[in-house]
């Protein structure tokens, strides 16, 4: 888990399999499938979907927070009085907490 700010808010990621349920449920797309889309960012900045960004991280936000009342994408936008895409920790964070929680390399030993 990690903490980031938007605007001058800041909020949880937690990249769980809660998230991608939450993120299938509001968006009716698969969050892997979506993150993974992004990835051409890295060759054409010009590619970025900044709303799938931060559906990205209303999920990982949600999950966070889970068992807590939690808004619907649009009220939770509306918290925010502004979203700085210039800053690249904040987006960074974002696609790191999903990159770290949904592609995890470890070993793991055979018992």
């Amino acid at each position: 888990m990690r903490t980031i700010k938007i605007g001058e808010k800041e909020i949880g990621l937690k990249a769980t399999p809660l998230a991608l349920l939450y993120y299938r449920q509001e968006f009716k797309s698969d969050l892997i499938g979506d993150l993974l889309k992004m990835q051409a960012l890295q060759d054409d900045p010009s590619s970025l979907d900044s709303v799938a960004i931060l559906q990205i991280a209303w999920a990982m936000n949600k999950a966070a927070e889970q068992g807590k009342s939690f808004p619907h994408f649009e009220s939770w936008l509306d918290q925010f009085e502004y979203v700085d895409f210039s800053d690249a920790d904040t987006m960074t964070a974002i696609m790191d907490e999903a990159a770290d929680g949904f592609f995890r390399r470890g070993s793991r030993t055979a018992k």
